[in-house]
């Protein structure tokens, strides 16, 4: 699958977001990539996680997702590559593993997001992992959006590569100055 052909689910599910957005790592961007709207149509799902899944070449005992964005990628990539696949989440704050999920001591764990941008909750992530005596061997993601995998120390698997754009807020683009930041993603959600 190509990166035209995997652009056009992201299109056709309205995926693609334009305006002014903030993102979870604080940063500002004029695309959001909602993929929470693509994940929506399972079918959708399925082909695309299924192309990630073949990039996988280690051995891996566990899928684990950061919830909120990575709970239905990882869902579907655990399906994909006949694993157990479970989730963090955040308890004030910080990702903790509740609903009577464990891992396995020294269990071989892939982290699974939909978005990788700065991989700030990738790492919160492998924190949480590290805490319940899992390794992380290894991360994929729908998107990485550029940033993200020189910041990991271990490889990531992306089904798309995009170098969209970010800005520090003190530092925006005209496009963006004067204009209000939305925020799509679920981090310091307070509603």
């Amino acid at each position: 699958m190509n990166e035209s052909e995997i652009l056009e689910y992201f299109k056709q599910t309205g995926a693609i977001l334009k305006g002014h957005f903030k993102l979870s790592s604080g940063l500002h961007s004029d695309t959001y990539l909602q993929c929470a709207k693509l994940l929506s149509h399972p079918q959708i799902a399925e082909i695309l996680c299924a192309e990630v899944a073949k990039k996988i070449n280690i051995k891996v005992d566990l899928v684990v997702a950061p919830a909120m964005g990575g709970v239905v990628v990882g869902y579907e990539m655990a399906r994909q590559l006949g694993l157990p696949g479970i989730f963090c989440e955040r308890v004030d704050g910080i990702f903790e593993l509740r609903r009577g999920f464990e891992i396995e001591k020294g269990a071989k764990v892939l982290i699974v997001e939909d978005v990788v941008t700065t991989a700030k909750s990738s790492l919160e992530a492998v924190e949480c992992v590290k805490k319940y005596g899992g390794e992380v061997v290894a991360e994929a993601c729908l998107v990485d959006r550029g940033e993200g995998a020189k910041n990991l120390p271990f490889p990531l698997f992306s089904l798309l590569k995009l170098n969209v754009p970010t800005y520090d807020p003190a530092n925006l683009p005209d496009h963006l100055k004067g204009t209000e930041a939305v925020k799509p993603g679920s981090r310091y959600l307070t509603k």
